[in-house]
């Protein structure tokens, strides 16, 4: 008898870790439901584009057996790479004919993957405008309470639910570490109109400029938005002390014009519109040797286990990872619980994290130092 049967499971989050498993889970015939805190599907998905890799991301797809409508939503072009300094001198250029791109990343958009996934599941699997409170044990499982008043039971609950998990409290007290760097996040919609010269020099695919310890980092979506990231060397603090209202064009424009003043006056181009939303992201990761003991029925997957700078690509791969490795532990038969499944599926994954959080680490201090440009075309070259 498989372990999950006559169990009810609530997947904590509706990103494309918490959904990548819904639908695995859902394909060996078991009770799940997605609480979201979204308001319903079409909310506007923020972020950069997604590359998706060939054993993570990819191969989680292949297992839901979603790879053709992946690649009827792909970009080919979209992880086309420039590589430029603050003053628009190019080191590299995947755009020039000849010039080689890597096309076993492929990339997507984070709306129509979340698209993909939300048509594949059965009617109602995901409950939306259910954004999470508190939960307790009760009867062998978990009663979870929403902001909405509604309160649901589940035997299994698995936490999606971010790099600001309210779950993963009930599971450890590992804390976050912060990494040195914060970044601002900004998305100017429209952007074909609102900042032509950016829109034109990131020609459709993805920009990283890096100068003077700091990284602007650029990619466009298919719906004419232009992503941005600042990065920064900042202490941990800043985001409370600096006195910037984050929601504030104008202030943090000002502080780009004095923190990026010596960079070309294209990248101020960012700051001329309205049309755009601007979010403070100080990067954090768990130590490489966290680990805690396993619970009966509670576990983790994502950023919630493992979050991470952006800086290695890693982050929506690991969660897809996760999504395939503890759907397989759940229900292939081996283990004898609940509580083994979950302890097969938490060993393999805190491995994994561990490898990866130090590459992403690694990327971190080599694209914010004085000789970024340099030692990442080194990299890049295999050296």
């Amino acid at each position: 008898m498989m372990i999950t049967q006559n169990k009810k499971i609530a997947i904590i989050g509706g990103g494309p870790g918490g959904l990548t498993l819904a639908k695995l889970l859902q394909l060996k015939n078991v009770q799940v439901h997605v609480y979201e805190r979204d308001k319903h599907k079409d909310v506007r998905v923020q972020g950069a584009t997604l590359d998706l890799h060939e054993e993570s991301g990819l191969e989680a797809l292949r297992r839901a057996g979603l790879m053709d409508a992946f690649k009827a939503n792909y970009r080919p072009d979209a992880g086309k790479l420039k590589i430029l300094d603050k003053d628009l001198n190019q080191y590299l250029n995947e755009h020039d004919s000849g010039s080689f791109h890597d096309e076993d990343r492929p990339e997507i958009d984070r709306a129509p993957l979340r698209k993909i996934l939300l048509e594949t599941l059965e009617p109602e699997t995901v409950i939306w405008d259910s954004q999470f409170v508190s939960m307790e044990k009760q009867e062998g499982g978990w009663i979870l309470h929403f902001k909405n008043g509604k309160s649901y039971y589940a035997d299994i609950v698995i936490a999606a639910d971010g790099a600001n998990s309210k779950i993963r409290s009930y599971i450890t007290d590992v804390q976050a570490i912060y990494s040195g760097v914060t970044i601002i996040e900004g998305n100017i919609y429209n952007a074909q109109m609102n900042v032509p010269k950016l829109w034109e020099l990131v020609d459709g695919g993805k920009i990283f400029a890096m100068d003077e310890e700091k990284t602007l980092l650029f990619s466009t979506k298919a719906d004419g938005t232009l992503t941005f990231y600042t990065g920064c060397k900042v202490n941990e603090t800043w985001a409370q002390e600096s006195g910037i209202d984050f929601s504030n064009k104008e202030q943090i424009f000002e502080w780009f014009k004095k923190e990026y003043e010596t960079w070309n006056d294209i990248w101020q181009e960012l700051f001329e519109t309205n049309d755009s939303s601007f979010v403070v992201r100080p990067q954090y990761h768990y130590p490489l040797d966290q680990t805690w003991e396993t619970l009966p029925n509670l576990t983790m997957l994502g950023d919630a286990a493992h979050r991470m700078p952006p800086y290695a690509g890693e982050g929506v791969n690991m969660a897809m990872q996760d999504a395939y490795e503890l759907a397989e532990c759940l229900t292939d038969g081996k283990s004898e619980d609940v509580q083994t499944a979950l302890s097969c599926y938490e060993k393999q994954m805190q491995k994994r994290a561990s490898e990866i959080t130090k590459i992403t680490l690694d990327n971190t201090v080599l694209m914010h130092s004085p000789k970024a440009i340099e030692n990442l075309m080194k990299m890049f070259s295999g050296e």
